[in-house]
């Protein structure tokens, strides 16, 4: 079975990767501040508002008293958190003791923040100057036709249709991992490309930002100042409209571009111009898991693996033939079938059986969304059954840990693997955990810092 390669991680997990000097330079602002301190875990984040007017170490058992003996495991994976964003440093002292203090950026502009509150860089225009300002629905609209555009641009590139729409950094990311081509041939769908089309919105914007600010120094942009500049644009009101002059030159760059994707719109008046976010703008700051951004399904799945989708949207269609055959299509409905031939295709464009049926219960329509299962159980066994026909063996490189000093210490390593996404198996009885293999070196630090 094809591996899923794809992931689309949030500005946190990209922010924790960060070099140390980058890191301290993002905490310079107070909006950066603000988004890692909503992006914690509850105990994380209640860890870091009591350290806020703390300056003085803290001694790390001391933490420990402050969680019930079975919230240790969430206590761990807190502390890892904290020290991966560098809100915490760890330092230790000649008894080898372990303390904590609180990162000095982040701790001034925090409390500055508390007490003094937060504004933001600039101000919103004055109807005055702007012409009629889009409606909150006709904004959204505009958001979903924008990414739908996107989106069927990279299925039409894989049909030999040029990406004209786009600016050269898009068609750049695009051809980053989700595309590739050979001399003479069209550009086609990776594994990845065909597996991005069938995550949610939100996780396809993240993995496209992603890819955008990794980019960013082959055009010769500072990854630390687009991180800061998106986290601070999600912090802007949701329709209201934004001076394009009190943006740098980079940042009026960042913005053309992001309009490409539909996170802003973009006006020109007589003299002025200026850029209203979208409801993806806001997206750019919460939760992956946060199932709000989600758009009314539309698909029912019956048992004889017929499907039905009510849509009007060129999307759709070519997203459900991924998958299924058309059958046929009337304006506002189309009728497919999931065969084996269907889904053979898909598993050999590296879709895989979890991430189609996924698919289907994300967009179930709302008048099935309450039925428990939402797709057939015949259906996604069926699906399953196909994929493990093709593969009846899969390979995962791993490693096992066991021989734990103690229980506490295995369940905070089980905890913090499951929230990597790198637990494969686990045996509670003997103490023993396989991980992905790429993974190792996360584990190693975690469980040196157990110790």
């Amino acid at each position: 079975m094809p591996q899923v390669r794809i992931v689309a991680k949030n500005f946190m997990d990209m922010v924790a990767v960060l070099p140390a000097m980058k890191l301290d330079k993002l905490y310079e602002s107070t909006f950066i501040c603000e988004a890692v301190l909503r992006s914690l875990p509850p105990l994380a984040k209640k860890y870091a508002l009591q350290m806020l007017f703390i300056e003085s170490p803290v001694i790390a058992k001391s933490f420990e008293e402050w969680v019930l003996p079975d919230g240790f495991s969430k206590h761990r994976v807190a502390i890892e958190r904290l020290l991966q964003l560098r809100v915490f440093l760890e330092t230790n002292d000649r008894k080898k003791e372990t303390s904590y203090t609180m990162n000095p950026k982040f701790q001034s502009n925090m409390r500055k923040y508390l007490v003094q509150g937060g504004t933001l860089p600039r101000e919103p225009m004055s109807l005055g100057v702007t012409v009629r300002l889009p409606t909150l629905e006709d904004l959204e609209a505009y958001a979903h036709k924008q990414w739908e555009c996107f989106l069927l641009q990279l299925i039409n590139s894989a049909q030999a249709q040029r990406l004209t729409n786009f600016s050269s950094s898009m068609i750049r990311v695009f051809q980053r991992g989700l595309l590739s081509s050979r001399e003479n041939e069209a550009p086609r769908l990776t594994e990845n490309g065909f597996q991005f089309l069938l995550m949610d919105t939100n996780a396809q914007l993240w993995y496209i930002i992603r890819e955008y600010i990794t980019t960013s120094e082959d055009r010769g942009i500072e990854p630390t100042d687009l991180i800061s500049f998106l986290l601070e644009l999600s912090f802007h009101s949701l329709g209201e409209a934004y001076n394009m002059n009190s943006l740098t030159e980079v940042q009026c760059k960042a913005i053309k571009d992001l309009a490409d994707l539909g996170v802003v719109k973009l006006q020109q008046g007589r003299k002025e111009s200026w850029f209203i976010p979208t409801k993806l703008a806001s997206n750019l700051s919460i939760s992956l898991s946060d199932s709000s951004s989600r758009r009314q399904g539309f698909v029912v799945v019956e048992t004889n693996f017929r499907m039905y989708a009510y849509s009007t949207s060129k999307l759709h269609s070519e997203i459900l033939r991924l998958f299924s055959r058309i059958e046929y299509q009337l304006p506002n409905l189309i009728v497919a079938a999931i065969t084996k031939e269907s889904l053979y295709t898909a598993f050999e464009n590296g879709i895989t059986a979890d991430q189609i049926i996924s698919f289907l219960q994300q967009n179930a329509h709302p008048r099935i969304v309450e039925r428990v299962p939402t797709v057939p159980e015949n259906v996604t066994d069926q699906i399953r059954l196909w994929e493990t026909d093709r593969n009846r063996v899969e390979m995962i490189p791993s490693h096992i840990y066991e021989d734990f000093p103690s229980k506490e210490v295995f369940e905070g390593a089980a905890d913090f693997a499951r929230e990597v996404g790198g637990l494969l198996w686990e045996d509670s009885n003997k103490m023993r955990l396989i991980v992905r293999g790429e993974l190792h070196q996360q584990m190693r630090d975690f469980l040196r810092r157990s110790k």
